[in-house]
């Protein structure tokens, strides 16, 4: 399938390694010019030359300098088609109410008022054009939560009900806002998690009816179907990449 996406000028952020790099891959690999970004300039450098991409330095924490990032990748590749909001997760822990306002307000800064920022940067310029895609990476514990990830479960919730106002906003103008929830990708992230990448895999082996790990490419290959032109009657949509991991209709 030709998803249109040639010449269409991507970002992905939290795109060092991971699900973002994968992300980032398959849509350099549909002609896409893509931007991705993390706060490691030697790391963000080194998966953009992997991969054909331009990196750029943004830390996910930074509410500021969400737009200022929007207009670098403006100004260096041309106005943004396609965003990809990607963060990686805030802390664990396994009670739930052991976290200060210090790690709500942190959690609340990553996982909803910068992607927030990068949406409002970008969302007025692809009305204008009336054509965008934007994509927020979430996780399936927005509908099942988990009992050791509480701030994820909240914050990453609440960005699901902020996509969908916003996509109902701007549909007509040929923008789709949709999210993409991971379940057990083999991910770093989900090694530190279960406490190694074989703890990971075993569980999966147990708990997911596919019986075994999602890979990044499986995943990115289901996000870049939502960035594409042939997407555009899907938005304020929610899609789980799960194995059939999640139980509830």
């Amino acid at each position: 399938m030709d998803l249109g996406l040639q010449g269409r000028v991507a970002l992905v952020t939290g795109a060092s390694k991971g699900i973002g790099a994968a992300i980032a891959a398959a849509l350099a690999a549909e002609g896409a010019s893509v931007a991705i970004s993390s706060r490691s300039r030697e790391r963000i450098d080194e998966a953009a030359d992997a991969i054909g991409a331009t990196g750029f330095v943004w830390d996910s924490g930074d509410v500021q300098g969400a737009a200022g990032l929007v207009a670098a990748v403006g100004a260096a590749l041309g106005p943004v088609d396609v965003l990809v909001c990607n963060t990686g997760g805030p802390p664990s822990g396994p009670d739930a109410l052991a976290f200060g306002v210090a790690d709500w307000e942190a959690a609340h800064r990553t996982l909803v008022l910068a992607p927030m920022a990068l949406v409002g940067a970008a969302v007025p310029g692809m009305r204008e054009r009336r054509w965008g895609r934007v994509l927020n990476v979430v996780s399936t514990t927005a509908r099942e939560p988990v009992p050791a990830l509480m701030l994820s479960n909240s914050h990453r919730a609440a960005m699901l009900a902020a996509f969908k106002t916003v996509a109902r906003q701007v549909a007509a103008d040929g923008v789709t806002l949709n999210s993409v929830l991971p379940g057990r990708i083999d991910t770093d992230r989900l090694a530190e998690l279960s406490g190694s990448a074989e703890a990971a895999q075993a569980a999966a082996q147990q708990e997911v009816p596919a019986g075994r790990l999602g890979t990044v490419e499986e995943f990115a290959a289901a996000a870049a179907f939502l960035c594409s032109a042939p997407a555009s009657y899907v938005t304020g949509a929610v899609l789980p990449v799960d194995g059939g991991l999640l139980r509830g209709i």
